[in-house]
């Protein structure tokens, strides 16, 4: 599943991301193998995986923060170095600290002085949901308020391009919905938005596209529906009046998880026809009987068990 833009499509839109063959390894171990993809202007997109998945490294190689060992990384055609130089990225990553001994504001002003399309101090702070804490030393900030000062940083100037690594973790739900009411901001004028994220959720309601990666491979590029649909697996739920007999339950076919609190029953099918046509082949007669997709959350974890399944 790909997504194409209708810049794309005419072949007039140079890919403001663009891997080729990337592979990048730390001894015997390859965090990146062979990735290719690319990234449009305007599109929101989530980057999923489990933990070694490749991510934090993906981001690496995309700043320029490290070389890949083979394969090629370019952004809006040019290096990473050339396009970062330009003003034209902004990155908010997890590892790294902030300069301490100078106060917020010092801070952010030092960052919008230094991008050569820097926008006005006040907006940015406010933009953060920062100005009342502009005063305060940085290294007296709590790790919501780090990160809040970490997406000044990357907001600083007008970036084509914002990349972000687990931006909310530390957020309460106010500054998450506030941080994402920006992040559709930036993206309606035309920005690209790269975020890993273990938020699902976030993925599922604020991406336009996503991508898994797998033992840094992607495994699947499409919207939140179509990696739902990928999976092939849907929810049902239902309660019993009797005594739930769970050894029965498992011999139903296309069973792909179960779980059983009560009376109530939860499943998850790969064919939820003929699953609930067997339940009622097993004697059982359900009640307040619901069937739906799966979230993207458990979609997630259909297609990574798959794909570990396959390879064991």
């Amino acid at each position: 599943m790909t997504t194409t833009t209708a810049g794309e499509a005419a072949g007039t839109t140079t890919a403001v991301v663009a891997f080729e063959g990337v592979t990048k390894a730390y001894g015997d171990l390859r965090a990146v193998d062979g990735l290719t993809l690319r990234l449009h202007p305007g599109e929101t997109v989530a980057l999923l995986g489990p933990n070694g998945a490749g991510k934090s490294t993906t981001l690496d190689l995309l700043l320029g923060l490290r070389p890949a060992d083979s394969g090629t990384v370019r952004l809006f055609g040019t290096t990473p170095r050339e396009a970062i130089t330009a003003g034209r990225v902004g990155a908010m990553l997890q590892s790294g600290g902030l300069m301490e001994d100078v106060t917020v504001e010092e801070l952010v002003r030092l960052v919008c002085s230094l991008h050569p399309r820097p926008y006005p101090l006040s907006d940015v702070l406010a933009r953060a949901g920062i100005t009342s804490i502009a005063d305060r030393m940085v290294n007296k900030l709590s790790g919501g308020q780090e990160q809040r000062v970490r997406f000044a940083l990357a907001t600083a100037g007008a970036s084509d391009l914002i990349v972000l690594d687990e931006p909310t973790t530390g957020m309460d739900v106010t500054a998450r919905q506030a941080f994402w009411a920006t992040m559709r901001e930036q993206a309606a004028q035309g920005r690209t938005v790269l975020f890993a994220t273990h938020y699902l959720e976030e993925a599922d309601a604020i991406a336009d596209r996503v991508l898994v990666l797998h033992k840094g491979r992607l495994l699947a590029d499409g919207t939140a529906a179509e990696i739902k649909a990928r999976a092939g697996v849907r929810r049902i739920s239902f309660a019993l009046d009797d005594a739930v007999d769970e050894a029965a339950l498992r011999t139903l076919p296309f069973l792909s998880a179960l779980d059983v609190s009560g009376r109530r029953v939860r499943i998850q099918s790969h064919d939820a026809d003929a699953t609930v046509h067997a339940v009622y082949g097993l004697g059982l007669y359900p009640r307040e009987l619901e069937v739906a997709g799966i979230g993207l959350e458990q979609a997630f974890v259909a297609i990574t068990e798959a794909e570990e399944a396959k390879n064991s």
